[in-house]
C-alpha cells in the first residue's frame, strides 16, 4: 500500500507527474512535486486532494536535486518512493542534421534520471530500503521515424532501469519501470500526427499509480501497445524497417 509513504515525483508541474501527483495524494501518500516551473509546480501542489508540497529544481543540475532532496525530507521525512518523470520531446528532421536535439534529449531526459538518482539513491542504499520508479516510454522499445533524439533517450531509460533492477534487489532497493504510449499532455499536443490509442492523464495516473501499489516491475499502457509493442520488438530488422518505413509514408 501507498498510504503514508514519502513519494518525490520530478517532472511534476503537468502532464503524467501532476496528475499522478494529485492520484498518490488521493490515496494518502505524501508528495513531492519538482520542477523547473514553479507557479504551475505550486498549482499542482495547492489544487491536489491531498498532501503535496512543491520544491522547484532543475533534473539538469545535480547539485540543485540534491538540495531539493535535503528539503523534501527535512519537510516530509526519508523518501521511500522517487517517480523520475521529467523529459521532454521534439521530433527530427534528419535532412537537415542537426544533433543539437539529441544533445538536449541526453541532457534532460537520461541525464536528469541519473542526476535524480544521485540525489536520492545513497539515501536508499544507506537505509537498504526505498522505491526507484522510472518514467520511460514505449518509444524506447524499438527506434521510430523522426524519433532519434527522444525514443534513444527512452531506450538508454528502459535499459538502466533494467539494469538497476537486478543490482538493487539484492540491497533493499526496489525498481519498477513505466512505459507509457501517448498520453494527452502539454508535450503531445503539438505533435501533428495521429496518436491511436491515446490516453487521458487521470487514466495514466491511475494506471501509474496501481503499478507502484502492485509492485510491478513494469507497466506498460494502454492494452493495444502492450501488445502491439512486445510482438514489434521481436520482429526482425529488415521487415520492421520496411513497415516503418510505409507507415511513415518514405519510399520503400
Amino acid at each position: 500500500m501507498i498510504g503514508g509513504k514519502v513519494v518525490w515525483i520530478t517532472g511534476g508541474s503537468s502532464g503524467i507527474g501532476a496528475a499522478t501527483a494529485a492520484e498518490l495524494a488521493r490515496r494518502g501518500a505524501r508528495v513531492a512535486v519538482t520542477a523547473r516551473r514553479q507557479v504551475e509546480l505550486k498549482q499542482v501542489a495547492t489544487s491536489a486532494p491531498g498532501d503535496v508540497i512543491a520544491v522547484p529544481g532543475d533534473v539538469r543540475d545535480a547539485d540543485a536535486l540534491k538540495a531539493v532532496v535535503n528539503e523534501i525530507e527535512a519537510q516530509l521525512g526519508h523518501v521511500e518512493i522517487a517517480m523520475l518523470n521529467a523529459g521532454i520531446w521534439e521530433q527530427m528532421d534528419v535532412s537537415e542534421w542537426d544533433s543539437t536535439p539529441i544533445r538536449t534529449h541526453i541532457e534532460t531526459n537520461l541525464m536528469g534520471m541519473v542526476n535524480a538518482l544521485d540525489a536520492v539513491l545513497p539515501r536508499m542504499l544507506e537505509r537498504r530500503h526505498g522505491r526507484i520508479v522510472g518514467v520511460a516510454s514505449v518509444a524506447g522499445y524499438r527506434g521510430f521515424t523522426r524519433a532519434e533524439a527522444y525514443g534513444t533517450t527512452k531506450a538508454a531509460e528502459i535499459n538502466l532501469l533494467e539494469s538497476l533492477r537486478i543490482d538493487l534487489a539484492p540491497l533493499g532497493v526496489a525498481v519498477q519501470t513505466i512505459n507509457p504510449g501517448f498520453v494527452d499532455t502539454p508535450m503531445t499536443r503539438h505533435n501533428k500526427f495521429p496518436m491511436p490509442f491515446i490516453t487521458d492523464t487521470q487514466t495514466a495516473a491511475k494506471r501509474i499509480a496501481d503499478g507502484i501499489e502492485k509492485g510491478k516491475a513494469e507497466t506498460v499502457f494502454p492494452l493495444p501497445y502492450l501488445v502491439g509493442m512486445k510482438l514489434l520488438r521481436v520482429l526482425p530488422v529488415r521487415p520492421y524497417t520496411w513497415i516503418s518505413a510505409r507507415m511513415a509514408g518514405e519510399p520503400s
